[in-house]
């Protein structure tokens, strides 16, 4: 389970640091894609699948399935952790998430999101103004 957030450095090849506590249930090979809100979305291979196989199933004859589909598998790529716990982003991936120098990495549950620091303030923002409006909204989920 990844839990909480951390400030982590992007080194000039585009090396991203997993905080450690995040390393063992992340595992050596990942796959990262473009998250929702201009984020990236990180994920261990045995939450990918699940969400891969869900993705696919989306009906074809679907014009936002389709859009859906390809923009969760487009941008998408396999990634190995070294053996420092850096991954390598990719360039496009940070131009789209507008990561340059640091990255806050958010734990998800069963993913990892990767933001920009500007970004995150931004969203945190927008979680403080509307958390007890979401929470009612989505009270019978939980």
């Amino acid at each position: 389970m990844f839990l909480g957030r951390y400030s982590h450095n992007v080194d000039t090849k585009g090396r991203l640091a997993i905080p450690a506590r995040f390393r063992d249930a992340l595992g050596s090979e990942v796959v990262i894609t473009r998250g929702i809100d201009r984020c990236l979305s990180l994920y261990p291979m045995e939450a990918w699948e699940p969400l891969a196989e869900k993705v696919s199933a989306l009906s074809i004859s679907d014009p936002d399935a389709r859009t859906f589909r390809r923009m969760v598998f487009a941008e998408a790529s396999y990634l190995d952790v070294d053996r420092q716990g850096r991954i390598l982003l990719p360039a496009d991936l940070r131009q789209y998430a507008h990561i340059d120098r640091e990255a806050t990495v958010v734990g998800v549950h069963s993913y990892i999101e990767l933001w920009s620091p500007e970004r995150w303030v931004t969203q945190s923002q927008v979680m403080d103004e509307e958390a007890s409006s979401i929470a009612e909204r989505l009270a019978e989920f939980i």
